[in-house]
């Protein structure tokens, strides 16, 4: 039940967050680590299981947790819990942001289709908007940074979306309101636009790391833009060393 133990399960299942927070002070990762293990840990309770009741309680479990970080008392044990209990105690982190992240992976358990585009950008904004939130309150980010930070969540979930958009087909979900080329231009046009505005407010230093897990965003979005018959083909990631490189350069030059 340490950091360490939260590095290992984010190096597994989220291997760009874990490189991102690898560029960061050391200080800084032992706070960025349980919340992306916390992340990781309901972005897949949906999915280790085909019964919905059992997803349901999985997805329950976790809300208690953060009920129980909320409070005063003890948190039950676990190797995710636990240290990110001391990582939100600590940083006094909003239960309703890390209670969001959980109620909206709900979605993932049914097949249903969003209601409309307005339901998935809620979506996207309560999942990597939120944990972009939480990475940098956690990191000393101010509370008037919040809206400038969920912009940036908001991009960097544009892009993740549209890059997962082949694994959620292969799991008979319908994750576009709509799928036609110039619609999926116009969705990652505003992740773009988002990306843009987050990097034209003024955001404290303290919080770049948590923001440089969006490092790859934007030359997602652009090349969705341009070419958006490539989300079908899974075609929009950059080449591993481009991306790593790219990396190392906003970390060197303190930017993201």
């Amino acid at each position: 039940m340490s950091v360490a133990a939260c590095a290992g399960l984010v190096q597994r299942g989220d291997p760009d967050r874990f490189l991102s927070a690898m560029a960061a002070p050391v200080p800084d990762r032992e706070k960025l680590f349980p919340l992306y293990a916390f992340n990781l840990e309901v972005a897949r309770a949906p999915f280790v299981t085909k019964e919905p009741m059992i997803a349901e309680m999985r997805l329950q479990w976790w809300r208690d947790v953060v009920e129980q970080i909320a409070g005063d008392g003890p948190v039950r044990a676990h190797e995710v819990a636990t240290p990110l209990a001391q990582v939100a105690r600590e940083a006094r982190l909003p239960e309703a942001a890390m209670d969001a992240m959980v109620a909206a992976r709900r979605w993932d358990i049914e097949n249903d289709p969003f209601e409309d585009q307005a339901a998935l950008d809620a979506h996207i904004d309560a999942t990597a908007g939120g944990l972009m939130w939480l990475s940098a309150k956690a990191l000393g980010a101010g509370d008037g940074e919040e809206v400038a930070i969920r912009q940036a969540g908001f991009g960097h979930g544009v892009a993740l979306w549209l890059q997962a958009i082949p694994d959620f087909e292969q799991k008979n979900k319908r994750p576009l309101v709509d799928g036609r080329p110039e619609a999926v231009r116009d969705f990652a046009r505003r992740g773009l636009d988002a990306l843009k505005a987050a990097r034209r407010a003024r955001i404290s230093a303290a919080a770049v790391p948590a923001l440089r897990a969006a490092w790859q965003a934007e030359g997602v979005l652009k090349r969705a833009v341009a070419e958006p018959r490539r989300v079908a083909d899974g075609a929009l990631a950059p080449a591993p060393a481009q991306a790593k490189a790219s990396l190392m350069l906003k970390a060197a030059t303190r930017r993201w």
